[in-house]
């Protein structure tokens, strides 16, 4: 089938009023600020729309389309974008384009689904939370008949963010080998548990996945409940970022929370791996803030509070720049934080091997000599900056 044949027969679908919901991504063009729009059909006034949910880097945008005007957003969309991924009645289907149209057209037949009108409807997780998972329930997340208990429902939620975070990392790993992943500072491991479940589970890729932490006894905790699961290419290990030198080569680097400059240590490693995708939420930044000195923001830098935030804001936006310098594509997301739920920063960054531009080594440079920078992780990487 050809591009316009593609179109014509998703508008078919979309006509018959026959939606689920359904995504198109992945941009054409990298820099694009939006990436990616859901779809879901809603009652208006006793009238069926098509909702569209645009995903920017930052903010969500809605947009409400009567269902005889779609075809032209749909043409517009595909425009902007080569990938669909849709569920309807009856059927699930994903297209895949290339950079000329070239149509690669996947489709599976389901059991027959009843459309969902509601306006306000329940939000839809990559997780059901009406659905049990052993994962869950063994990690107190879920009961014993798969209902999320109340008091975890923040943590169900997080868990859920982050695996849309790896789900959106799926075209960036290996398909014909064994992907490997390491987890730094794992903890309790609800991610750790919850990455090796959707891709080894839901998506059935050869992955062999090292969680790493320093405490004993939670390590000890975390490989009984893994052997319980008979998750057989999942491990967990005693041991920090400085010791870990058994690898060489790893797909996916993961580390949640690890203090200060042993964020960085885990950046630098990720990248010195070739790491396609990294994910990083980092803690306490104290380096910048010691180091900070720019006579134009004392008015800012002479309240300790104010400092402080300032200084984990430029350190991350730094981390990021120098991903984007060696050649990822390095985003700040909003992110869930585990413990108390605030909205915590997550760096993801893939790897695409773009060299970066004279002016964007000009703008790194203006900016850490304007703050009197002399970041932890430039040192680390200076080989791949050169």
């Amino acid at each position: 089938m050809d591009f316009s044949e593609m179109k014509q027969l998703l508008l078919e679908y979309l006509l018959k009023e026959e939606l689920i919901s359904a995504t198109i991504s992945q941009p054409r063009t990298k820099s694009s600020d939006l990436k990616r729009v859901k779809l879901k059909p809603i009652k208006l006034k006793g009238s069926y729309h098509v909702q569209l949910e645009y995903q920017f880097e930052r903010v969500l945008k809605h947009e409400n389309i009567p269902l005889s005007l779609i075809g032209n957003h749909l043409n517009n969309l595909f425009e902007q974008f080569r990938q669909f991924q849709g569920e309807f009645i009856s059927e699930k289907v994903h297209v895949q384009l290339s950079k000329k149209n070239k149509v690669l057209w996947k489709a599976e037949k389901t059991e027959k689904k009843t459309v969902n009108l509601a306006h306000n409807r329940k939000k839809n997780y990559l997780l059901d939370p009406e659905q049990p998972y052993p994962f869950l329930i063994r990690l107190g997340v879920q009961s014993p008949e798969g209902k999320v208990k109340k008091q975890k429902y923040d943590k169900f939620k997080q868990i859920n963010r982050f695996i849309e975070f790896i789900h959106d990392s799926l075209d960036y790993l290996p398909k014909n080998r064994t992907i490997r992943i390491l987890d730094f500072g794992s903890g309790k491991s609800y991610l750790t548990f919850a990455l090796y479940h959707y891709l080894k589970v839901e998506q059935g890729l050869d992955i062999r996945v090292t969680g790493l932490d320093l405490k004993k006894e939670v390590i000890e905790e975390c490989s009984k409940i893994a052997k319980d699961l008979q998750y057989g290419q999942l491990e967990f290990l005693v041991g920090d970022i400085n010791n870990y030198n058994n690898e060489t080569s790893v797909d996916m680097v993961v580390t949640l929370h690890a203090c200060d400059v042993a964020t960085d240590m885990a950046l630098a490693r990720a990248v010195k791996w070739g790491a396609r995708v990294i994910l990083s939420v980092p803690c306490c930044q104290h380096e910048l803030n010691r180091q900070l000195q720019s006579t134009p923001l004392d008015i800012m830098l002479q309240h300790g509070i104010i400092k402080e935030r300032f200084a984990a804001l430029a350190t991350d936006s730094i981390r990021a720049e120098i991903l984007n310098l060696v050649g990822y594509d390095a985003q700040l997301l909003e992110f869930i934080d585990m413990e108390h739920t605030p909205k915590n920063i997550l760096i993801r960054a893939y790897y695409t091997g773009k060299k970066p531009t004279i002016v964007q080594k000009a703008r790194y440079n203006a900016f850490t000599e304007f703050l009197s920078a002399k970041p932890f992780l430039e040192n680390e990487l200076k080989e791949y900056l050169d």
